[in-house]
């Protein structure tokens, strides 16, 4: 998971670089390097690790001149974060240098092919291999750059988005991609690449979105030409789009988090999901995924949703609604482990994935597994035109903005939001549910975003709340039903970002083993809004306390019997339950991120985490 950006056009290329890079720094900070090509001919390549200022501080007595370039931002896949294993990699000869995100699979036995030729290697890198690979390209066939990347190109496999330059041919730049994100930005006598559209919106809207297999020569003062890998002939016309998406939303707007500016964000995001959808003054939901494809889901023998992460837990939830409204049988699967079980997938099965950026490798791979094997894929994800959009025979945008923050916030919500829309659409259809029922929950839908208005009200008492807490090493996270999920995502965002150890489960499986761990040192975050399991979790919160654990709870307003039983409560307002996650998530979320900046932690950049895993 790295983050690649290049430029060549009229302007000097590496402030834009360093911008490119800095927007892109979520998705690594190990290490970050960029090189340049001069007037004089020099190609440069500068690199440290840590993050982008870093790299900036680096280069500030270098010669940084150049209209041509190429820069990335890494987290370690193949060697430890250092200077050496940083990119861009240099070729044996220093004339090629090259940016990668992603993973060459076959990097060593190239690698031992081309030290039985006489190459050396400076890193630990599967990178530096296909550099390598390059070069060695040229000087066999005596091929040009953008030959010699396309001859390599069909010897390696694995996932890759890649930037190439060369020492002797300062007016090209080479890219392609497979499994791995990019975007070209094409404007005035200039291009840009990144690995996606907030590294170069501030220098053009105008972009092409390659496809997997295609190697695209962009030179300068001509049009850009994409071959594609299977066929070499078959020449693509670049199809540019325009960008959806403003300089103001990847900026923090005066937060002082990305996170903290997204939690917030999530009555607009919540709202923009909803958009064309949910017709408020009718009551109705018109969801054109399950409009279209109602009778595929009608006559489905299961549901099967397959994601990662905070992804995974909105997949719980969707298991919650589907099995309640439609009465359709749904498995959750963790994609990573789905996609190496040889599961049983049958051709009337409907394969639901969710991801935030599209591009989750794991994903796409369980994805392109039920594809194959029949099954209809329907896709929920944020990015218009990612991989898993295209992979999919329908699905639903999520329509939350760009989320920076590592930590998914309202990528959840907005997740959960879609699969509440679909399974009421759903059930209407399928004539599974009462209609009073439906109007009534569609009704509460309506009202969600004021709802966590309401909620945020209470941020400055969160905020001293979690000064208590950033002594704890250890938490609990305890929910029933629907909030189940919501207690595993609410350890997540702790553990992800303050680096405190935290669990989730359901509150009744405490008495086969978590118990044990309880005492007066012990957190324990209890989500109990007021459903039908009510008095099983409030006899669950009496076990707690009779072990002396320190009890935060999430109830509903006017709530008064788990009141009593806790040391700190928060409430939130009274909804169907059914949509009581996306309200019981929001305090977990502030919780999380104010114990994480009570700690000193850096909440947008944690140790150890990228933003989208777009390799295994």
């Amino acid at each position: 998971m790295c983050g690649i950006v290049g430029y060549m056009g009229k302007q000097q290329a590496f402030p834009i670089l360093i911008k490119g890079l800095q927007r892109l720094e979520y998705r690594g900070y190990d290490s970050a390097g960029v090189a340049l090509v001069n007037e004089n001919g020099d190609l440069n390549v500068y690199k440290t690790k840590g993050k982008v200022s870093d790299l900036e501080n680096f280069c500030a007595d270098k010669d940084i001149t150049g209209t041509v370039g190429i820069a990335h931002t890494r987290w370690a896949t193949h060697g430890e974060p250092s200077k050496r294993n940083a990119h861009p990699h240099y070729s044996q000869s220093k004339n090629i240098a090259l940016i990668h995100n992603g993973i060459i699979e076959n990097y060593l036995t190239i690698k031992k092919f081309l030290i039985s030729k006489g190459y050396t290697f400076q890193s630990e890198t599967d990178t530096e291999v296909l550099c390598q690979l390059i070069e060695y390209m040229m000087q066999e066939h005596n091929l040009t750059l953008y030959d010699a990347v396309y001859q390599a190109l069909k010897q390696v496999t694995g996932a890759y988005s890649i930037g190439v330059i060369e020492r002797n041919n300062p007016n090209t730049i080479i890219t392609s991609k497979m499994s791995s994100p990019l975007v070209i930005g094409v404007g005035r006598e200039e291009f840009l690449l990144g690995s996606d559209a907030s590294a170069i919106i501030e220098f053009t809207k105008n972009v092409i979105y390659p496809k997997d297999g295609q190697v695209i020569r962009i030179e300068r003062g001509k049009e850009i030409e994409i071959c594609c890998l299977e066929d070499r002939e078959q020449k693509i016309k670049p199809e540019i789009q325009q960008i959806q998406l403003s300089l103001e939303d990847i900026e923090k707007g005066g937060f002082d988090h990305f996170m903290l500016k997204e939690i917030f964000e999530q009555p607009k995001s919540l709202s923009l999901c909803m958009n064309g959808r949910l017709q408020r003054e009718k009551k109705e939901i018109i969801l054109n995924g399950i409009q279209e494809y109602g009778d595929v889901f009608a006559k489905a023998r299961r549901i099967i949703i397959s994601a990662c992460g905070t992804s995974w837990h909105a997949g719980l939830i969707g298991k919650y609604l589907f099995e309640a409204l439609c009465r359709i049988p749904v498995e959750v699967e963790v994609a990573s482990e789905f996609r190496y079980r040889n599961p049983v997938i049958y051709p009337d099965d409907v394969f639901i994935a969710i991801s935030q950026s599209g591009e989750t490798a794991d994903t796409l791979a369980a994805m392109e597994l039920a594809k194959k094997q029949g099954a209809f894929i329907y896709g929920i994800c944020n990015v218009v035109g990612s991989s898993v959009a295209r992979l999919t025979d329908s699905g639903t945008y999520t329509h939350a903005g760009p989320e920076i923050g590592v930590a998914s916030t309202k990528a959840f919500t907005t997740q959960v939001c879609v699969l509440v829309m679909m399974a009421l659409s759903l059930a209407k259809q399928l004539k599974t549910i009462k209609d009073e029922d439906y109007h009534r929950i569609v009704t509460e839908l309506c009202n969600i975003e004021a709802k966590i208005e309401k909620i945020f009200e209470k941020k400055d008492e969160i905020k001293e709340m979690s000064k208590i807490f950033t002594y704890a090493r250890n938490f609990l996270y305890l929910g029933r039903g629907y909030n189940y999920p919501v207690a595993m995502e609410g350890a997540l965002k702790l553990k992800e970002i303050s680096y405190i150890h935290a669990e989730g489960y359901p509150a009744a499986e405490m008495k086969h083993g978590p118990i044990a761990l309880i005492d007066e040192e012990m957190p324990i975050v209890v989500v109990a809004p007021h459903y039908h399991l009510y008095n099983k979790i409030l006899s669950n919160v009496q076990e707690v306390k009779a072990r002396k654990g320190r009890i935060i709870a999430i109830v509903t307003e006017g709530d008064t019997e788990i009141k009593k039983q806790t040391d700190y409560y928060i409430e939130i307002p009274k909804t169907e339950e059914c949509l009581s996650p996306i309200l019981s998530v929001i305090p977990l979320q502030l919780l999380s991120y104010y114990i994480a900046v009570a700690k000193g932690r850096d909440v947008d950049k944690p140790r150890n985490l990228a933003k989208s895993v777009t390799v295994e």
